[in-house]
């Protein structure tokens, strides 16, 4: 049976193998920063939903700070309001 961490890790493992070379030649010279991109912003949405919108704690979650959050909702262009309740 696989473990939480392990069939996490392989998911993710999945996601990067299946980058196809149409988006891989599309971000040329910034193919790290747009899959971390998109990564962070769907991490920090999925814990904002959980959080019902709470920035304090979906920074816990996190493990940032919550005006690292801030900036980070503000650049990835995530409206938070949406899970408040």
């Amino acid at each position: 049976m696989i473990n939480n961490a392990n069939a996490e890790k392989h998911s993710l493992e999945e996601i990067v193998e299946g980058l196809d070379d149409t988006f891989i030649a599309s971000h040329n010279k910034q193919l790290y920063h747009a899959v971390i991109d998109r990564i962070e912003k769907a991490l920090i949405e999925r814990v904002l939903e959980r959080t019902y919108g709470n920035k304090y704690r979906t920074a816990r979650i996190l493990g940032i700070n919550r005006n690292t959050l801030h900036s980070k909702i503000k650049k990835l262009g995530i409206h938070s309001a949406q899970w408040k309740i």
